[in-house]
């Protein structure tokens, strides 16, 4: 069964060409260690909640828009054993592929799939 990494995270508004280029940049990488899909979603209909929601996770500011990405790979040990390499890749690294948002705000996490119609 797949394996598929997620994330949400705030970029300024302004930036969104930026972060397309970063984005689009980083696909090639990550297809090239064994990504199937490499999907990056740009807010639209993302409305602030009063208990949780995406903006509050990721303390988005009235000058940002939340990111909704996801990876899918072939299985977590494909994930496992390519991370490393794609972090150590020249082509990520923040002085040739800066990240055109904070870091520090990004929510990512593994998830096994468990239905897949």
């Amino acid at each position: 069964m797949t394996y598929v990494d997620g994330f949400v995270a705030a970029v300024p508004t302004a930036n969104k060409a930026a972060y397309i280029r970063h984005a689009s940049d980083a696909a090639v990488v990550f297809k090239e260690h064994g990504v199937l899909q490499f999907v990056e979603c740009w807010g639209d209909d993302v409305p602030d909640g009063k208990l949780t929601s995406f903006p509050m996770a990721v303390k988005c500011r009235d000058d940002e828009t939340v990111i909704f990405s996801w990876l899918v790979w072939p299985s977590r040990q494909v994930r496992d054993q390519a991370m490393p390499r794609i972090m150590e890749d020249p082509r990520l690294q923040p002085d040739v592929n800066p990240m055109p948002f904070d870091g520090k705000r990004l929510i990512y996490g593994g998830f096994e799939v468990v239905v897949d119609q």
